[in-house]
């Protein structure tokens, strides 16, 4: 295989555009989750400690945090169809790329010190792709919402002739 062809593979994967993220920044993840014939977005968020490749397809962040008392990591690709919208809640000063001594910290000792930051300009990311197929999720729950109320309003007519026809003969027998 030629390194053009697996570029332009590489190339189409990827996103349009992407939220800037650095370590020890706080994100909220916005992740597709398919359960059966359902799908929905499940929101994940924590602290960044580890981003990989950041200029290329594979770019990864990996987000730690503590649930129950129990530290969860998960890492993500940003150019995946599955991450929705990855959202920078808030914007720490590290001196350091892997914050892998958060793992070692809890309590105030894991703490990381804030930094002002222009919230709205970092996360507005345009992919006209994400839009439409959140616009195509939202359109389908919309049909799929019509059809019930259709259907349930097929089923109370069918029951109202019903009883009409039931009230109709009881009438007549008297």
């Amino acid at each position: 295989m030629s390194f053009a062809l697996i570029q332009k593979v590489n190339d189409e994967q990827k996103k349009a555009a992407v939220v800037d993220v650095r370590s020890g920044d706080t994100v909220r993840v916005h992740q597709k989750i398919k359960e059966g014939a359902k799908e929905r977005i499940q929101i994940f968020e924590g602290v960044v400690i580890r981003t990989d490749n950041k200029k290329q397809h594979t770019s990864r962040i990996t987000v730690r945090k503590v649930a129950s008392g129990v530290g969860v990591e998960k890492s993500f690709l940003l150019h995946s169809p599955l991450v929705e919208k990855v959202e920078v809640v808030r914007r720490s000063k590290v001196r350091r790329n892997f914050l892998s001594y958060l793992r070692n910290r809890s309590g105030k000792s894991a703490r990381l010190s804030a930094v002002n930051f222009d919230r709205e300009s970092v996360n507005e990311v345009h992919d006209p792709e994400a839009e439409a197929e959140e616009a195509r999720m939202k359109e389908e729950a919309k049909k799929a919402a019509e059809e019930k109320v259709a259907e349930k309003a097929a089923a109370d007519e069918e029951l109202a002739k019903k009883q009409a026809e039931v009230e109709a003969r009881h009438s007549e027998e008297k």
